[in-house]
């Protein structure tokens, strides 16, 4: 009877423990539906491209993000460029704002998904490898893609994101891209996140232009 008793009363404390600190790692992840995510930007680059390095090291990549709706801005010494997307229609467009001419461009949903069809069927593996970047714990993985290129990704599970839309290359990602590495041409760019605001975003951030801009359908724009 006391054998009865003694192992009942082990279970009940494996069970409380198991609750205890599955709901201790629950606690400890934040729910990101509204909020800023903000990118720095550095530029490796060969000898031939110092000049274009220049122009891009230090550029900031800010993610707006509410609800279903997504803003993601790239400002550096040439100009400025935002991304538009809501992810519950499939519709986006494209701000370009380079030496005072300003460009937009619309994407419907078949221009969307030909438009990030490079992304589809991504996969990340995982090295096995980790580090603290920023205070974040992060793990490292390969993203390979279907044209056989890849990047590395560090990426964190303290932070989950509700709409993970926002970036294509990222969708299928189990966890938040903290820091990343990607190939242009010579010049290897890396993005590390600096800031997570989880403030409240203003709709007006994700308002379509309706003047000041020069309107291009995806089709017209491919064609330039």
């Amino acid at each position: 009877m006391f054998y009865l008793t003694n192992m009942k009363f082990k279970i009940v404390i494996f069970i409380f423990c198991l609750c205890f600190f599955s709901s201790a790692h629950l606690f400890a992840q934040k729910a990101l539906s509204e909020g800023t995510l903000v990118y720095n930007m550095t530029v490796e680059t060969g000898a031939g491209e110092p000049k274009m390095a220049d122009m891009l090291d230090g550029a900031t990549t800010t993610i707006y993000l509410k609800g279903a709706k997504s803003r993601s801005e790239l400002v550096s010494s040439l100009g400025r460029e935002a991304t538009i997307y809501d992810a519950s229609k499939g519709t986006g467009v494209i701000l370009k704002d380079y030496s005072g001419q300003k460009l937009m461009i619309t994407l419907d949903a078949a221009n969307w998904k030909e438009n990030n069809k490079k992304y589809d069927g991504i996969v990340f593996e995982n090295t096995g490898e980790s580090a603290t970047i920023d205070g974040f714990k992060c793990t490292k993985a390969i993203a390979k893609l279907k044209n056989g290129t890849s990047f590395t990704v560090f990426y964190t599970n303290d932070v989950t994101l509700n709409n993970k839309s926002y970036d294509a290359q990222f969708k299928t990602l189990p966890g938040l891209p903290v820091q990343y590495e990607m190939q242009s041409g010579k010049m290897k760019l890396k993005f590390t996140l600096s800031k997570i605001d989880y403030n409240p975003v203003s709709s007006s951030m994700f308002e379509i232009p309706k003047s000041d801009y020069r309107v291009l359908t995806y089709d017209e724009a491919k064609l330039k």
